[in-house]
């Protein structure tokens, strides 16, 4: 599998995760599934730690360290709230310009509890489509940049969704109907949520380092095959 390595050196390593791939091995996965910190760990030959979640069927930046003192360093950065997070996604429906959501979220799945969250967005594209479902006529879909503030289980897809802008191919807490039907009429099916920045201060150099990637090629395509023709 090519995983995009974005930097490297010595003491950590960013990469752009691909889409439905797990960071890591769980009880649920077949015991010879690929996953990311096994897949680098055998690419550099080094036992590998993790810093960060990222949903397996979110795409993107994530920084793995090649020691436990490294990685205990970027988790207190992660804790303290210093790191800098950016993700795009595509939303059902006529996204605010700007806004913030605050709502409490659940902290796993088949949870009842629920701690404090904070998601904050802007929205970078309204795109008009030929969709039509559930009585609505000419669905909107919006292109977002999403700012979390913390890091619950699935923060931005339930806050999204319980605010009725629910993540395009989001198979858990989306809009099923939607997702069908996109996947039926255009054959996408993926979660439209990808980590496109994230900025960190470096636990050995101390440099201030900052990642971007461009957006996956299915981003544009849907956008543009939804579009009235």
């Amino acid at each position: 599998m090519d995983i995009p390595v974005i930097f490297q050196d010595e003491y950590l390593v960013v990469v752009d995760k691909p889409v439905d791939l797990p960071v890591h091995k769980n009880d649920f996965m077949p015991h010879d599934a690929p996953y990311l910190t096994k897949l680098i760990g055998d690419q550099y030959g080094k036992w590998i730690y993790n810093v960060h979640r990222l949903d397996s069927k979110t795409s993107g930046l994530i920084v793995l360290a090649f020691s436990s003192e490294v990685a205990h360093e970027l988790t207190l950065q992660f804790e303290r709230k210093e790191i800098l997070k950016e993700y795009a996604a595509i939303v059902v429906g006529e996204l605010p310009e700007k806004g913030v959501f605050d709502e409490k979220v659940l902290v796993k799945k088949k949870s009842k509890f629920k701690k404090p969250a904070v998601t904050h967005f802007e929205r970078e594209k309204l795109v008009p489509t030929s969709i039509s479902y559930k009585e609505q006529d000419e669905v909107f879909l919006s292109l977002a940049r999403v700012m979390p503030e913390t890091g619950r289980w699935h923060q931005i897809r339930q806050h999204f969704a319980k605010n009725r802008h629910d993540i395009v191919g989001d198979s858990h807490h989306g809009d099923f109907t939607l997702n069908k039907l996109i996947r039926a009429e255009w054959g996408f099916n993926r979660l439209m949520l990808h980590a496109r920045k994230l900025g960190f201060k470096h636990p050995e150099t101390e440099e201030d380092l900052l990642f971007e990637t461009n957006l996956p090629a299915e981003f544009e395509a849907l956008l543009q095959a939804v579009a009235p023709k």
